[in-house]
């Protein structure tokens, strides 16, 4: 029967030919063993592939001892799993004691027990082999999760799309409004920041939560009737009643849709202030609720004035656009009126950015007429019924 070859790998370390010779011995007929005399060249077997499973070294070598190759291997993210037991004469409990807070998985002392030392390195080595397989169970255990993650992201993000341009089609708006405030939003919350305002809010993920939900804003225009929502003129006084009413549509879709889930998530979070606060003013006179100042999420806040540079700067079906001048300077006309003053601070140094975000994602004219005359036609035959 033929015998069954080693797989594992035993590198020793002694600078003593006769200590080498007598450890290999004892362990050539279960293991590969590598034999060395020399610290700094044990240091280099160590971190080729394959790697040996076990290091056994002797403490006191005249080059670089035991101690130094210990420390030296444990500082190595791609060495330090490797287990290492010390083999010396000295019995003292200092040097045990140093060898073990060196990260040393056991301590030998001479003279060598064959069948204790076999002992020793077999449970090492089934140790290492339960920390291996327990280490890449979890990789995979990080990857899946990750993927999932990735998934429920994708989809939380397809919603959210789909809501915005669910309520994008039965308005004046083209698409490239979503993705307009979505960029503006994003520079000023990310300008604030990097000005030392709202640190502890404005986080990465924050931001880019906000990022991804300001696509909802208007989602409660899907319950305004046609008559109102598609109506190419000025509103009457009884219409803008009907027609405010859909920030509180679209924060009362979002917390049904929370509600029925069951949990409470810092995405929807977001969105319910967006949607319900978007059109709230600094001293108090917006809608729905009248509050003001800093009562504002800040969500809201960022989202009121992204939202109204973007509708001053975009053709509408009933008007035509302003150029980026004019709408800035009616911006910073409403400092502190209807919009929060640090954000308009924030605003005149990134004016740059929000005239790039225009006009690299402007309207095309063509996308503004085909809609202008569908809903010319649906209006026409809405009104003939």
């Amino acid at each position: 029967m033929k015998e069954a070859v080693p797989t594992q790998t035993v590198l020793l370390i002694d600078d003593s030919p006769q200590n080498l010779a007598s450890l290999r011995s004892t362990l050539k007929d279960t293991y590969r063993v590598i034999a060395v005399r020399e610290g700094k060249k044990a240091v280099e077997i160590a971190q080729n592939h394959p790697q040996p499973d076990i290091i056994l070294v002797d403490v006191m070598m005249p080059d670089m001892d035991g101690y130094e190759v210990c420390v030296y291997l444990k500082n190595l993210p791609h060495t330090e799993h490797i287990p290492i037991i010390f083999v010396t004469a000295s019995t003292d409990i200092e040097s045990e004691k140093l060898g073990f807070d060196l990260g040393a998985a056991d301590y030998i002392t001479k003279p060598i027990s064959p069948p204790r030392l076999r002992a020793r390195i077999a449970n090492h080595l089934l140790l290492k082999k339960n920390a291996d397989t327990m280490k890449e169970k979890n990789a995979e255990l990080g990857q899946l999760v990750e993927q999932r993650t990735e998934e429920i992201v994708a989809v939380q993000d397809v919603a959210i799309l789909a809501m915005a341009s669910l309520a994008e089609t039965r308005d004046s708006e083209t698409g490239n409004h979503i993705r307009r405030t979505q960029l503006y939003i994003k520079i000023l919350a990310e300008s604030l920041r990097s000005q030392g305002y709202y640190t502890d809010l404005l986080t990465d993920q924050y931001i880019e939560t906000l990022y991804k939900t300001a696509p909802l804003h208007d989602i409660g225009k899907v319950g305004i009737p046609d008559k109102i929502l598609l109506k190419p003129g000025r509103f009457t006084d009884d219409e803008f009643k009907v027609m405010k009413t859909h920030a509180e549509l679209g924060f009362r879709a979002i917390k049904n849709a929370e509600d029925s889930l069951g949990v409470r998530l810092p995405f929807l979070q977001i969105a319910k202030e967006i949607a319900r606060y978007h059109h709230e003013r600094w001293n108090g006179n917006g809608y729905p609720l009248k509050i003001a100042g800093e009562s504002i999420p800040l969500s809201a806040r960022l989202m009121a004035l992204a939202d109204v540079y973007d509708a001053l700067i975009s053709r509408r079906v009933y008007k035509e656009p302003m150029s980026h001048e004019l709408a800035a300077a009616i911006i910073y006309d409403e400092r502190g009126d209807h919009f929060d003053p640090t954000i308009i601070d924030i605003f005149s140094t990134v004016e740059d950015a929000f005239k790039k975000v225009a006009h690299d994602y402007a309207d095309h004219q063509d996308d503004i007429d085909t809609k202008k005359e569908s809903l010319n036609s649906y209006l026409s035959h809405t009104e003939k019924k």
